[in-house]
């Protein structure tokens, strides 16, 4: 199976760095992983509606540019569906039995995720109600998709 990850913005903490490095050379094994990084769209702190809806759009743009187009989309988002680590493996193991081996997680800046973006996804996922550093979700979520890959094949991980 081939992984993208998507997202908004640089990753700038080495301790955030170093934990991504070690589950995507944990998850070599058993899929592909690629994070791609596309530059956040500069603005001030205080913005109006109109404006945090450009912002959104132009991360948007970018981030479609960077999804195959027979891609399996699934957008993080606060409102997206909650599911367990066995739920979260059970659906890539029936992507890869269906044939979608391309799978594109997708991470939006600050502000979310623009319009065209949640239109072109095929599931989203929350993993939960919180709001969290888009950085931070990163590890979060190669971190599950390792444990999806440890749960599928009925490896032994940590609990």
């Amino acid at each position: 199976m081939n992984i993208s990850i998507v997202t908004v913005g640089k990753l700038k903490e080495k301790y955030l760095k170093q934990g991504i490095a070690e589950y995507t050379k944990r998850l070599g094994p058993y899929a592909k992983i690629e994070v791609i990084e596309v530059p956040d769209e500069k603005a001030p702190e205080n913005l109006s509606e109109v404006e945090m809806e450009q912002v959104k759009q132009a991360e948007g743009n970018r981030i479609l540019s960077k999804i195959s187009p027979d891609a399996h989309v699934i957008a993080l988002a606060i409102q997206g569906n909650m599911k367990t680590s066995e739920k979260l493996a059970k659906d890539l193991d029936q992507l890869a039995t269906y044939g979608k081996s391309k799978v594109a997680f997708v991470i939006g800046g600050s502000l979310g995720l623009s319009e065209d973006v949640m239109t072109r996804a095929n599931d989203t996922l929350s993993f939960s109600k919180m709001t969290f550093p888009h950085q931070l979700m990163r590890l979060v979520l190669v971190e599950q998709i390792y444990r999806a890959f440890k749960i599928n094949r009925g490896e032994p991980y940590h609990k």
